[in-house]
């Protein structure tokens, strides 16, 4: 859930002009001001942030409306005796990006958003107690490791750092970047909730001496990057047989819209700076970068070879079943009777009919390696959608619609 506040941030920052232009930005705005609100409660003290609300063993067992549910509401903290670097790093970078998308609007919010990214509570860093808590949050909390497991927490903390640098240039944030302890990533092999480097690395273009060996490899290492994703780098991303970016069988489009958003927005950079990409192995323009994100939204959009929408409501094909509760089961506004916790998987889950509520605007996993999609609420490797495969694609979606 951070990830996703911190990218619709991130959209706003670099896409503004572009949302404004389709009357979109107090819309993107208002649902990253949603979230903020939400994290804020979240961290109601120095050096705590609720972590999870709910026993993901018990919900995954039931199928029913958020309203009818009945599972127990547990939750869970990292604190001084919970380490959780990971979390409280991201939370830290969601809350910096807002701040940055809401100065103009709201310099209030802004300000105080500041307040939870940098002193929380006004009494030590949201930031610090990351560095001073190091550890993953999953370990802290084992129940969360069954569906969100951290692989790591030091990119979130160079995440974090380079959000703070951002949003109040932040000196002690650079000094963290540019220790020698601290790790640049190296070349990645995707961006997602669980793997920030490329994200740290990204922001940091532009802002800081590239002559510099520690800053030069910031930058090389997300050019690398992006030139795998084109297919001219030394370690080519693999493409479905439709052309497709593809990572990984289970949602590979939160990884693919990711990557379009990391390359659109350092394909602007550039033209902003009046520079061409001489980054990978052959001559690459920023028009040569702006045209292949426009076949990676297109493939996405329906331009591929089952011409399916992989955007639920876009178009006229897109995923009818899909693995999502409140969608698949009919609105408590038509029907108030309670849907019990295996009544909602014998009646509805198995119901082989669309589902009765159109889940607007989510994307899905997606397609497999062989450009195949089973439009099946049991599968939910690709038709399970999440709010980390379409925040990164809004700015993306944006700047080509406003260009």
């Amino acid at each position: 859930m951070a990830f996703t506040i911190t990218m619709l941030a991130w959209s706003v920052i670099e896409f503004e002009k572009q949302l404004q232009a389709k009357n979109e930005l107090s819309n993107a705005l208002d649902a990253v001001k949603w979230g903020t609100d939400y994290l804020i409660k979240a961290n109601p003290q120095a050096n705590l942030i609720y972590a999870q609300v709910g026993d993901g063993d018990a919900d995954h067992a039931c199928w029913e409306r958020p309203e009818d549910m009945m599972t127990p509401r547990v939750s869970y903290v990292i604190d001084d005796g919970h380490p959780g670097a990971d979390l409280a790093g991201e939370t830290s970078a969601a809350f910096s990006a807002a701040a940055v998308a809401f100065n103009k609007s709201n310099p209030a919010y802004s300000k105080q958003l500041l307040t939870h990214a940098k002193l929380a509570s006004l009494f030590q860093s949201l930031f610090e107690f990351a560095k001073s808590r190091p550890g993953k949050y999953s370990d802290s909390i084992p129940i969360v490791g069954k569906f969100y497991n951290s692989s790591d927490f030091k990119d979130e903390l160079s995440w974090a750092a380079a959000w703070l640098h951002r949003s109040m240039n932040d000196q002690s944030a650079i000094e963290y970047l540019h220790d020698e302890e601290t790790e640049t990533g190296g070349t990645r092999s995707m961006f997602s909730w669980d793997d920030k480097y490329l994200g740290a690395q990204l922001i940091l273009e532009g802002h800081l001496d590239e002559s510099d060996e520690k800053w030069g490899e910031y930058k090389s290492s997300a050019e690398a990057f992006i030139c795998n994703c084109i297919g001219k780098g030394d370690d080519s991303t693999q493409r479905t047989s439709g052309g497709l970016l593809w990572f990984q069988p289970f949602n590979n489009l939160q990884y693919t819209t990711a990557a379009l958003f990391i390359i659109q927005t350092y394909s602007d950079y550039l033209n902003n700076v009046g520079v061409d990409f001489d980054g990978c192995n052959e001559p690459v323009t920023t028009g040569d970068l702006y045209n292949f994100v426009q076949t990676q939204v297109d493939y996405i959009l329906g331009v591929n070879p089952k011409n399916m929408s992989y955007m639920v409501g876009f178009g006229s094909n897109y995923p009818q079943k899909v693995h999502h509760r409140g969608s698949s089961i009919v609105s408590i506004k038509k029907d108030k009777a309670l849907v019990t916790c295996r009544g909602g998987m014998d009646v509805w889950f198995k119901k082989d009919a669309p589902n009765p509520n159109v889940l607007d605007g989510a994307i899905v996993g997606g397609p497999d390696q062989s450009d195949a999609y089973l439009d099946d609420r049991s599968n939910y490797q690709q038709a399970e959608p999440a709010t980390a495969n379409t925040a990164p694609l809004v700015g993306v979606l944006a700047r080509h619609a406003a260009p």
